[in-house]
């Protein structure tokens, strides 16, 4: 038994995921295994298999791995491309970065435009090098939507129109990991080919889920595609989908929790949801802004997901963690790689409200003063600012007392 006292309360998980899982997703997995070979299975299956296609914005299909977000990536390159193909890739900080090495690892030649970190995807960039791409040896354009390392926010159809305006037929594939369910995404309307993403973000679930949401396009590459691939084909995939059932084991538990996560997505509505973490994004910001330090990620890349805050002096940001965790019991996400105690996180994503970001933002304010780092009073306060007037502009004028 540990001998160390209880906190009382709940544990502040800000991180950028995985996020807390609302109550009534929980209680959706706190059910006995079914017979992924069976009839009840195979209803709920192919009921969560259609109902999932609305988050994506898609009438194709999506195919849902038992893996985390890399294996969404690695299914998304065997599926589509050929040994040696060349693909354009942009670093806009440590995923995008891991994508790249695993595009290597899998014998592409991978064309990785370098950035510092702190902007997203620029679209003119994309645009010079497919132009100058005469012969069409670009065969994929794989970009970060949302850049959980740094909090950067990437323009999909400035990307898109990079790539029409061109007339180049690579495919267009995006990693939204962290963006799904939290930031805006249409895979149909924007004319992605491969839509990445994981279950842990802003799905709301706990990590195991892998998403590829596939175009016809990207289906047809795959016909032809000869990359080897046996645990990520989609063509097994695809088969056994039809019929409601997987070609092996799936995650049932966490099956069960997303028919229930895409039920309270549409409960609350894809614009409020956006609206609502544009808010968070924007109180933050304010924070920041008034404590006197600078968010990580410039104009006009700001993310609603979550916001990396650069620590005074460029380093202590371990240290400054440690102590928010072992004296309010939240966790702040971490700097990652190049950036590593250079910054904290603060994820402001998934099933969360006004309140709860309110009492993350005091915490590291306080946290400020006991850890002995220089800053201005007043960050909180101008959260407060921003979220009020948010619900002021919403309510009716008060009628004086006569």
């Amino acid at each position: 038994m540990s001998t160390t006292p209880r906190k009382a309360g709940r544990h502040f998980l800000q991180i950028p995921g995985p996020t807390p899982i609302p109550d009534r997703v929980l209680r959706a997995m706190d059910y006995q295994v079914l017979d992924h070979r069976g009839p009840r299975f195979q209803e709920m299956a192919l009921r969560v298999l259609d109902k999932v296609k609305t988050v994506f914005k898609t009438k194709s299909h999506v195919l849902i791995f038992p893996a985390s977000g890399s294996g969404a990536w690695e299914a998304a390159l065997t599926n589509t491309l050929n040994p040696g193909d060349k693909v354009l890739m942009y670093e806009t900080g440590q995923f995008a970065t891991l994508w790249h090495q695993m595009a290597q690892r899998l014998g592409l030649k991978p064309d990785f435009i370098a950035s510092d970190w702190r902007t997203g995807v620029d679209p003119q960039k994309i645009a010079e090098k497919l132009a100058a791409d005469k012969n069409h040896e670009i065969k994929a354009v794989c970009v970060v939507h949302h850049e959980t390392s740094g909090g950067l926010l990437s323009d999909l159809p400035a990307i898109r129109k990079a790539i029409d305006d061109n007339n180049h037929p690579a495919l267009f594939m995006v990693d939204t990991v962290s963006g799904l369910g939290s930031a805006d995404l249409r895979h149909d309307e924007w004319k992605i080919d491969v839509t990445v993403a994981g279950s842990q973000k802003g799905m709301m679930l706990p990590p195991g889920l892998a998403f590829n949401a596939i175009s016809a396009k990207a289906i047809e590459a795959s016909k032809s595609a000869t990359m080897p691939r046996g645990y990520w084909s989609w063509e097994d995939m695809l088969a056994a989908n039809k019929n409601g059932f997987f070609p092996y084991t799936p995650a049932t538990q966490i099956l069960y929790g997303l028919d229930v996560a895409v039920d309270l997505i549409h409960e609350e509505g894809f614009d409020n949801i956006l609206a609502r973490h544009k808010r968070f994004g924007k109180a933050t910001r304010a924070a920041v802004a008034a404590w006197g330090f600078e968010n990580l990620a410039r104009e006009p890349y700001h993310s609603p997901v979550m916001t990396a805050v650069m620590m005074p002096g460029g380093k202590g940001g371990d240290a400054y963690r440690k102590i928010v965790l072992d004296t309010f019991d939240m966790s702040l996400g971490a700097g990652l790689n190049k950036i590593a105690d250079r910054i904290f996180r603060i994820g402001h994503l998934g099933d969360t409200n006004d309140l709860t970001i309110m009492g993350a933002l005091a915490g590291v304010e306080m946290g400020f003063e006991i850890a002995g780092i220089p800053y201005r009073k007043g960050g909180v306060q101008a959260a407060m600012d921003v979220i009020a007037s948010h619900y002021a502009q919403k309510q009716p004028v008060a009628q004086a007392a006569e």
